[in-house]
């Protein structure tokens, strides 16, 4: 045990170790399960979570968002950077590498899940299953990792009151939007501790589901209309017009720099060779039957595409194949650089990062992209593959108030209890979280701390920029 600066006692980080394959351990009832879950709380009290303090020696981060772009393209640096420095919570969501080395320093009950590793607000939303479906899930994986499940519970929590304070809201809503995500997660992991294993497994929250969690009729519609002007941006004769245009005969993707261009030889080794061996490596890690689609279509273009915030400076593309004139296929490859969980909670057991990407997709979604695969590039660097957009929805805060807040909050914890009971142990959990709101007025406590060590970082990362070590750049 090791003692705060408020004099609390907080046991000691988790020691990384290396993943191991999971082998089953072994017939236990639920009740059994749910008595060693409770069981933890004797070593890691519940009340334990509320205490956020900066570990002695916690390290710049100023200079761990530096270090943290080791890899990515130079020119693009800036504009991920500038990116974050629009707000604190811009900041946050780039800042992933950050909180993980903070998670680490802070109370964990010992079980682990198959971990997000980001998981913020933004990284939830809808998108279509195989089956052509909308579901809600987690949506980005960039950073999964077997890990203490507390350390993606803490960081969506904090992600709602930093929310909250962009959205201007008041410090009461705030704590109160991030105590109720808390309590929807441990209300569902209840629920799904009850469940046989394979209705957990299966289970989904799909359209119609989303829809009765949302009271407000208004809510409702505004969601409709988001599914109908997605359904139609993701139609081919939305999306082919809007990014292909046509040099000659060829159909080829639209340069717009400097969010979208196409590599040099330098940049894409592959592109000489018409990236034939990287088709073939992303080719063999699908499905059979799914390999039998893809062959029906060729490679025509590939340009290089900056996505999202955490994700700018990595070498994330846009690949058109056709099997027809008027027959795309969209798929986005992105570059899988180590998970920021790993030197806390262990590397991964795969060596290749985008293939950890695919295998925590596949356990923590309900349902995966049907083109989800990895590759290695011809420069050595890794990558994993899905389809470009895919009816993805992502939420947008501007103009919400404290209920649409909530709601959506609730529906994030739902999300991730549903995706950490499908790794992890649901009755082990429900039974260290019990049916008392211990758990969720504690992480919401350190949810207010750590939006308040967010923005001191922010500041600081802004006096960086002014000062001249940190570089931006506008985006066109």
């Amino acid at each position: 045990m090791t003692r705060t600066g408020t004099g609390v006692k907080r046991p000691a980080a988790p020691v990384a170790r290396e993943e191991k394959p999971r082998t089953g351990n072994g017939y236990r009832p639920v009740a059994a399960r749910r008595a060693a879950g409770k069981a933890l709380r004797e070593a890691v009290p519940r009340s334990s979570h509320r205490v956020w303090a900066p570990p002695p020696g916690r390290r710049d981060p100023v200079e761990l968002l530096l270090a943290s772009s080791a890899g990515r393209l130079p020119q693009l640096v800036p504009i991920r950077f500038a990116r974050m420095a629009q707000s604190p919570f811009t900041f946050y969501r780039g800042g992933a590498a950050l909180m993980a080395a903070d998670l680490a320093a802070t109370p964990a009950s010992g079980p682990r899940v198959q971990a997000c590793g980001d998981a913020h607000l933004m990284n939830f939303g809808g998108f279509a299953t195989p089956e052509r479906n909308l579901i809600f899930d987690i949506n980005d994986l960039d950073e999964t990792l077997p890990a203490p499940w507390e350390w993606d519970v803490k960081r969506l929590a904090a992600s709602l009151v930093i929310a909250a304070r962009d959205l201007r809201l008041s410090a009461e809503e705030a704590s109160a939007a991030a105590r109720d995500t808390v309590r929807s997660y441990r209300e569902r992991m209840g629920s799904y501790a009850g469940m046989r294993a394979l209705e957990v497994w299966y289970d989904r929250i799909d359209l119609d589901r989303v829809l009765k969690t949302l009271p407000r009729e208004k809510d409702r519609e505004r969601l409709q209309k988001r599914l109908a002007a997605t359904r139609q941006k993701n139609q081919p004769e939305y999306l082919f017009p809007k990014l292909v245009e046509h040099r000659g005969a060829l159909p080829v993707i639209k340069d717009e720099p400097p969010l979208i261009f196409h590599p040099t030889a330098a940049e894409a080794p592959g592109l000489r060779s018409g990236f034939q061996d990287a088709v073939a490596r992303y080719r063999a890690s699908l499905p059979e039957h799914v390999a039998l689609l893809f062959d029906r279509f060729r490679l025509a273009d590939v340009a290089i595409k900056v996505v999202g915030i955490g994700s700018v400076g990595t070498q994330c593309s846009i690949a058109l194949l056709l099997a027809d004139d008027h027959d795309p296929l969209f798929l986005q490859v992105k570059q899988a650089l180590p998970s920021v969980l790993a030197p806390f909670a262990g590397p991964s057991r795969h060596a290749n990062q985008g293939q950890r990407v695919v295998a925590g997709a596949r356990l923590m979604q309900a349902a995966s992209d049907l083109f989800l695969g990895w590759l290695e590039g011809e420069n050595g660097k890794h990558y994993y593959v899905r389809q470009l957009r895919d009816m993805k929805i992502s939420a947008l805060l501007a103009g919400w108030d404290f209920a649409a807040l909530q709601s959506y909050g609730r529906l994030c914890g739902w999300a991730l209890a549903r995706a950490h009971a499908r790794s992890g142990d649901a009755a082990t959990l429900a039974g260290y979280l019990g049916q008392g709101t211990t758990f969720d007025e504690a992480v919401a406590e350190f949810a207010v701390a750590y939006a308040d060590q967010n923005e001191r970082d922010y500041l600081g990362f802004v006096a960086a920029i002014r000062e001249g070590r940190v570089p931006v750049a506008e985006e066109a």
